[in-house]
């Protein structure tokens, strides 16, 4: 993986990372950000979230048509009035900066990831990690495409022993705040490091994980392609380190009570998610074989969410969205998809509406490099 910079950050001292571009300089925040439109979403749905100066909790009509133009709620993150541009890049020009995922978004999804993620794998991830060779500063946990940091923040704490933990993404805005809200502390007390590394995951190799006592990923393989989830396998093969692998969409979605257009907007969700060659609901089944094929052992575990009253705003920009990337699969469900969005939400803010939606959890053990167990 070629890496353009590396931030050292220490979660216990009180001074914020400075992430830098790859001229050296400081990336620019978000108030120098441009605007610009990219079509990928997350695992969930959504996509980089509002432009900053909007407001992100403020709802919007369910496919609110402006004008003579629709305009789709874009995806399940913050939603962002119609109109209105939902991604973010980093500058003016520079076409290959990455689409921004909205911090809020990710906030508002956190306590749902960490109740959902397995616990299952855990126990065969530490025996697989008490036998790991580790440096002086503990274990080495790589978080790839990290975000604002939250697998770190659910594992770190779940773990023994001193941790370094390195945390991966194309986005300097997010990994930002992946650092300044690094975990401080382990299981048992001992001491969590972090460290920022901007890049990208096609250029992701066994030599950017060498040393590495595990590799994580949260939401994840869903936005990947296989050519994508096979580098990250092999990387992972390669460097001999477990990865954990967690939150990958199903494909499947069950609400209460049921609906007649449930099937058809599911199907044309799943569609939505396989654009572009994304492998989507798929995904976890080829990481799976792709690991298989490599020699490591593979575990997977359900990890759904379960959304109740207790999370209606979590459910009411889930629906918005996912129900905004069947329509972009299928226009010809617009209208239909209007009366059926609202009066989801509407049972959603009467609290009565109960949705799972189905994800995976992955550990694969590969197998060491140095033939050790």
């Amino acid at each position: 993986m070629t890496e353009p910079a590396t931030t050292r950050h220490d979660a216990t001292a009180p001074e914020r990372p400075v992430t830098r571009d790859a001229t050296g300089g400081p990336a620019p925040g978000p108030r120098d950000a441009a605007h610009a439109v990219s079509g990928r979403r997350d695992a969930a749905g959504a996509v980089p979230g509002p432009r900053d100066g909007t407001d992100p909790g403020r709802p919007a009509d369910p496919l609110r048509t402006t004008g003579s133009d629709r305009s789709v709620v874009p995806g399940a993150g913050p939603v962002s009035r119609p109109g209105e541009r939902a991604t973010l890049r980093l500058r003016e020009t520079g076409a290959d900066e990455p689409p921004r995922y909205a911090p809020e978004w990710l906030r508002l999804r956190e306590p749902t990831d960490a109740t959902a993620r397995s616990r299952g794998l855990l126990d065969p991830l530490r025996a697989r990690l008490v036998r790991t060779p580790r440096r002086a500063d503990g274990l080495v946990v790589h978080d790839i495409g990290c975000g604002t940091g939250s697998m770190g923040r659910w594992l770190a704490p779940r773990l023994v022993g001193a941790q370094h933990w390195v945390l991966h993404d194309r986005d300097p805005y997010l990994l930002h705040f992946a650092a300044a809200a690094s975990p401080r502390s382990a299981a048992d007390g001992s001491r969590v490091t972090a460290e920022t590394r901007r890049g990208d995951i096609a250029r992701l190799t066994a030599d950017a994980l060498a040393g590495a006592s595990l590799v994580t990923a949260s939401a994840l393989l869903d936005v990947l392609t296989r050519e994508e989830i096979g580098t990250l396998v092999a990387a992972c093969a390669g460097a001999g380190c477990p990865a954990l692998l967690t939150l990958s969409v199903a494909g499947r979605v069950e609400l209460t009570e049921p609906h007649p257009m449930d099937a058809e907007i599911t199907e044309a969700f799943n569609a939505h998610q396989r654009r572009g060659g994304l492998l989507g609901p798929d995904a976890v089944t080829a990481a799976a074989e792709a690991f298989a094929e490599h020699g490591a052992t593979v575990r997977l575990e359900p990890s759904p969410w379960r959304l109740g009253p207790g999370q209606a705003a979590l459910t009411e920009q889930w629906l918005r969205g996912w129900v905004g990337a069947a329509v972009e699969e299928r226009p010809d469900l617009a209208e239909r998809a209007d009366a059926y969005l609202a009066e989801r939400l509407a049972a959603c803010a009467a609290g009565e509406l109960r949705v799972v939606v189905h994800h995976h959890d992955l550990l694969a053990l590969c197998a060491p490099v140095d033939g050790g167990a």
